[in-house]
């Protein structure tokens, strides 16, 4: 009996050395602190692979796009080449909070429903999110969307939006990602979609001057995101995102994707912490 006792304290302080051993650490991303992820000699990027400007993937192969810009910058920052995880919409908090990405710099508007599962940054960029739809259609208030089908990128703001303002019984078909999004009204799926400040340019590339925004829902801000009381990491973030403003980084790297310069970023916004708890 006592030979069996001290074999199961063995086995549990075994078991504890492995946990606590940074060797035998097997979650893909895993590190939680700026020193860790200094130690493992690469940073893990959850990105978006499809939604130019923010973030593509090059006919080279490359990733790129403002939130690449963004993760180089912050890199740098940190002194270690990146990884990059492409994203849809709909799998970039899953891939944060399971440990397969450090941080994301993935589109991600600053909502308080995700504020409860991810922790935002300060702002590095705004965004509008609006009705699209043909010029000939007659769209002027949200009564008008239930004559239509919308479409919408799965787990958006869009989504949101869209599904929170139409009518009942609105038809309202949902796309993995945005990309889809916009060729399911281009082939007609669809009469509307729930987009953002860069659909109709994307939307002219092919059929120049056929599309407009009809209806204004929300002004948003995006924010890098990482992990809900992981202070170090959102400090370290937070304190790279100040210093890119005030040393004009950020504003060369702005208007080159965003077509606008950059603009003045809120010291807060309702219902979202910048600080990690």
């Amino acid at each position: 009996m006592m030979k069996s006792r001290t074999t199961r304290r063995g086995l549990l302080a075994g078991g504890a050395a492995m946990l606590a051993s940074p060797m035998l650490m097997t979650r893909p991303a895993a590190a939680v602190t700026p020193s860790e992820i200094k130690a493992r000699g690469k940073v893990i990027i959850g990105i978006q692979g499809d939604n130019p400007p923010w973030g593509f993937v090059n006919s080279a192969g490359k990733q790129e796009g403002l939130d690449a810009d963004m993760s180089e910058l912050f890199a740098r920052e940190l002194g270690v080449p990146i990884e990059y995880v492409q994203l849809t919409v709909a799998n970039r908090i899953p891939a944060l909070t399971s440990g397969r990405v450090d941080l994301l710099f993935a589109t991600m508007a600053m909502l308080p429903e995700r504020a409860k599962v991810v922790q935002f940054s300060k702002p590095y960029a705004a965004n509008i999110i609006t009705l699209v739809a043909p010029k000939t259609l007659e769209i002027k208030t949200h009564a008008d969307m239930g004559k239509y089908t919308i479409g919408v990128a799965r787990g958006s703001v869009q989504d949101t939006d869209v599904t929170r303002t139409a009518p009942p019984g609105t038809t309202i078909r949902r796309y993995d990602g945005d990309a889809p999004t916009i060729q399911a009204l281009l082939s007609g799926q669809v009469q509307a979609v729930g987009g953002n400040i860069f659909y109709i340019p994307r939307l002219s590339e092919t059929r120049p001057d056929v599309f407009e925004n009809k209806l204004e829902f929300t002004k948003l801000y995006n924010g890098a995101c990482t992990r809900l009381g992981e202070k170090e990491i959102n400090a370290f973030v937070n304190g790279f995102i100040d210093k890119i403003r005030a040393n004009g980084e950020l504003a060369r790297i702005y208007p080159k994707w965003m077509s606008n310069p950059m603009p003045s970023f809120p010291d807060s916004v309702p219902e979202i912490s910048f600080v990690a708890s």
